[in-house]
This record gives C-alpha cells, structure tokens and sequence, in this order.
C-alpha cells in the first residue's frame, strides 16, 4: 500500500544547494512580515484578540455571540483583532466595525477557507504567509484572549497562550472560554486526567481559565481584572 502510494506521489527531492538556498530567502521574507507586523500593531493600542471557528455562520449562535461580545469590548475602549478570515473572525471585526472600534484582522490566505472579512479597517488588515508569524502578533498585541468554538487552529491558539502564561513568557492576562457546552468536556479531561492523575499541570494553573456564555460577564471578567491587577491597559 505505501509502495502504491510512494508511486503515485512522485516528488522531486531537493539538492543541499537548492534547499539551502530557499531557506536564506526565507529567512528575509519571514523578518520583513515580523517588521511589518510590529510596526503596523505598534500604532493600534489597546486590543482583544478574538479566536474561533471560520467555519461558523451567521446564523449560528456563536457568531452573534462573538459579534456581540466584540461590540460591548469598543465601548470599554479596546479594539479587536482576530485572524481576519470568514466565521468567528468575522463576527470579532464585525461586532468592532459596527460600534465604531478598532478591527484589526490577521489575515493569512488559506485555499478553500480564508480571505479576509469584510469588515476589518482598511489601514489595520495585515497579510501574513506564515502562521508562526501571525500567532506572535495575535498574542503579542492582546490584552486578553477570547477562545469561541472552533477546530485545531482555535486550540494550538488556546493552549500555546496558557503556556506562555504558564511559563511566565508573557504577563497574565484573561483567558476566556466562551460556550460551557463546547468546551467542558475539554476541561474535564484537563482536569481529571491532566492534572489530577498525571499531574502534569499544576492546580493554579486552572485558574487561568475562565468559562462563561454571557457577553456580559466576558467584558466583566476583562475590566474587573485590569481594575484589580498590577497590570494596566496601555491606553
């Protein structure tokens, strides 16, 4: 069967010379999206960032959600950004555009998925080729994250910002789960075989996380926690 496979799959293998030099090219395509996004996030202030399915509709509960949450964050003065593509994202930018906030979209162009929404500045829409890159800014730029519903890309988000959080990379910031039914059973896992029988976490470490499915509380949770903290919004 490998064999069939390997046959009809026929691939061209790179010489040293060849590959050694794509990787000196890329290395300079990869810094100039680093400098461009810092340089274009630098000027934007205060942001959430806001993670979750592209594959979810209008329609659906949790688009309406996201947009709503995204709305009610512009009026406590933080703008949004999201990964700039259909789904959750456009909800995030959506919600921001709507009330008059900032919306900062992400963009990086994936066939059959992703082009950028609609509703994202036009001076704040970013492209990027490579994911790495784009997760630094999603993270690096955030005042806190908001995690909607979604598929793998929305959990490597998830767990890569607790454990930057974790291992103390980045300063603690609200991490918010939104959809008690979708994301519990995860969390139960986490809880019964992570931490209590391998005890590969530690207890604190599920406090990082908070599960909510009001709009509401979300905005609650974020300010109370910058009344609270050492920390403050760079406002």
């Amino acid at each position: 069967m490998i064999e069939k496979y390997r046959k009809k799959k026929m691939y061209k293998a790179k010489d040293w010379t060849e590959f050694s030099a794509q990787s000196s090219w890329r290395m300079f395509k990869i810094m100039a999206e680093f400098v461009e996004g810092f340089e274009s996030m630098d000027r934007i202030g205060p942001c959430v960032s806001i993670y979750g399915s592209a594959r979810t509709k209008p329609e659906n509960k949790y688009y309406k959600l996201a947009e709503s949450i995204a709305g009610k964050l512009t009026h406590e003065g933080f703008g949004i950004i999201t990964g700039g593509g259909p789904g959750i994202m456009e909800a995030g930018n959506k919600g921001a555009h709507s009330e008059g906030g900032k919306s900062v979209g992400l963009n990086i162009e994936l066939p059959y998925e992703q082009s950028h929404n609609k509703y994202i500045d036009q001076d704040k829409l970013i492209n990027f080729n490579y994911f790495f890159v784009r997760k630094v800014m999603l993270v690096k730029y955030a005042q806190a994250f908001i995690f909607m519903p979604g598929g793998f890309g929305t959990l490597d988000e998830m767990f890569e910002a607790l454990t930057l959080i974790q291992t103390h990379k980045i300063e603690r910031v609200p991490v918010i789960l939104v959809g008690k039914n979708y994301w519990k059973g995860l969390l139960k896992w986490v809880d019964k075989i992570m931490l209590n029988e391998e005890k590969n976490i530690s207890p604190e470490d599920m406090d990082l996380l908070f599960l909510t499915d009001d709009a509401d509380e979300v905005v609650d949770h974020i300010t109370q926690f910058y009344k609270t903290s050492h920390l403050r919004p760079n406002f």
